[in-house]
């Protein structure tokens, strides 16, 4: 996929810090929903692209939160 070379870089990288908030957002809901689900660590990391220790050691919830 080509993407056009932006008019505006202020503009244009205030826009990836909001896309990369929403995949993080996003990222985060799906993996709840999958836990929820029943999927294991595994599943979760080679749906996402990468292991499932990475995929635990980024999303797994937090202790107390």
């Amino acid at each position: 996929m080509e993407v056009p070379e932006p008019d505006d870089p202020e503009a244009a990288l205030a826009a990836v810090v909001a896309l990369r908030r929403l995949a993080n957002q996003l990222e985060r809901a799906a993996v709840a929903h999958a836990l929820r689900d029943g999927w294991t660590w595994a599943q979760i990391g080679q749906a996402l692209g990468v292991s499932a220790q990475a995929a635990h050691k980024k999303l797994a919830p937090k202790k107390g939160a």
